[in-house]
């Protein structure tokens, strides 16, 4: 049932991040109530895979005796995810002293854009704005045109619930010995800028620059990008070391001497444009049987739609059809104790009644928050 059976995680619903860290803890086994707004717009979508494997409870945070039912689950909680805007738990009556005050084992969780505190900390964003003042956007894309807007991985799941979910099981960890919870603040704004660690330091060694499209990993390097195929498909190359430089040379039939100057980023320009039209010259079918498989650091450059189907992938099961929805299956691997897809998404609301019995209420506590509408 996975490595975190036996954890008790409630989620306060939101978009992106939380749930995606979510989603996480719940594929390795945690259980995980998601708390919905009751008489919200719309009851969720059972295909909505980032919602998968976990229970919902409908509660009227409004209405003080469905803010008590949420303190009263935090006594026998692990952890709380909350995204809200900073001080929107505390205005529920539902902030980290309180809830701290109720369970003092409990981790907090709080997953913003630009963190708890700081001038931008009450102004909307979106990940394309976190990751623009923590340096990435502007690193990537290239360099005669504005930075495209790259799939929301890099702020709201790489920055923003990955950490979330290293800070969470790192607390759980420090709770072992010290036996107190703590707060969390996972700002997907420090989260982005972390992933950025590795450039910093390249550029202390004067091995990587603040141009676009001008360095080895961005796209500057004609060894290391995609290409466009004569069936307007795509492949990409990313041979970096030299043996792995030399075996593309070998396996394009590349005999020109100045692609021997591998290094020579003036040169680089002039190589790329060889290059596309040369891999012109095939299709990506044709290049991948040539060089899939080898040491050159080559993968056809796939669409969602056709990425479940690629052989490596299919033998690794990396995706899965659950519940009639093709999806990536739960990562990373575990040796003795594998994660798994619990359930689909829940509708909204759906398991309130249940879950207060599993969680200690008895009917007539749940009559009685019925009966108040706050369920």
């Amino acid at each position: 049932m996975g490595p975190l059976q036996g954890l008790k995680i409630l989620e306060m619903a939101g978009i992106g991040p939380g749930p995606f860290c979510a989603m996480m803890l719940a594929d390795m086994g945690a259980e995980v109530i998601r708390i919905d707004r009751l008489n919200q717009k719309g009851t969720g979508h059972r295909a909505n895979v980032l919602n998968r494997g976990r229970r919902s409870i409908a509660l009227d945070l409004k209405n003080p005796d469905a803010v008590e039912t949420v303190l009263r689950l935090i006594e026998n909680a692990d952890a709380l995810i909350e995204g809200f805007r900073p001080g929107v738990m505390e205005r529920l009556g539902l902030g980290p002293d309180v809830c701290l005050a109720r369970n003092p084992k409990l981790i907090f969780g709080r997953m913003t854009g630009w963190g708890q505190s700081g001038p931008l900390a009450q102004t909307a964003g979106h990940d394309i704005n976190y990751i623009s003042i923590a340096g990435a956007l502007g690193a990537m894309g290239h360099s005669d045109r504005p930075p495209a807007p790259p799939l929301n991985l890099v702020g709201d799941f790489g920055g923003g619930a990955m950490y979330l979910l290293t800070g969470i099981l790192a607390a759980l960890h420090e709770r072992t010995s010290s036996g107190l919870g703590q707060v969390i603040d996972a700002a997907m704004t420090d989260g982005t800028a972390s992933l950025l660690s590795p450039f910093f330091g390249l550029m202390a060694m004067n091995m990587w620059t603040t141009d676009r499209q001008a360095n080895k990993l961005d796209g500057g390097a004609h060894y290391y990008g995609s290409y466009e195929c004569s069936d307007g498909k795509y492949i990409s190359i990313g041979s970096i070391e030299p043996q792995f430089y030399a075996l593309l040379l070998e396996k394009c039939e590349i005999e020109d001497k100045e692609f021997l100057a591998q290094q020579d980023q003036n040169a680089w320009p002039q190589l790329k444009e060889k290059l596309v039209k040369l891999f012109l010259t095939k299709t990506r079918s044709e290049w991948s049987d040539l060089m899939e498989g080898t040491d050159v650091c080559f993968a056809p450059v796939l669409d969602l739609g056709e990425a479940p189907s690629h052989p490596h992938n299919v033998a690794r099961d990396t995706y899965v059809e659950f519940d009639g929805v093709t999806q990536p299956a739960p990562a990373p691997r575990f040796s003795r104790t594998p994660s798994q897809i619990k359930s689909s998404a829940a509708m909204v609301g759906e398991h309130s009644e249940q879950i207060l019995a599993d969680w200690g209420y008895s009917e007539n506590d749940i009559e009685q928050l019925r009966a108040a509408k706050a369920i």
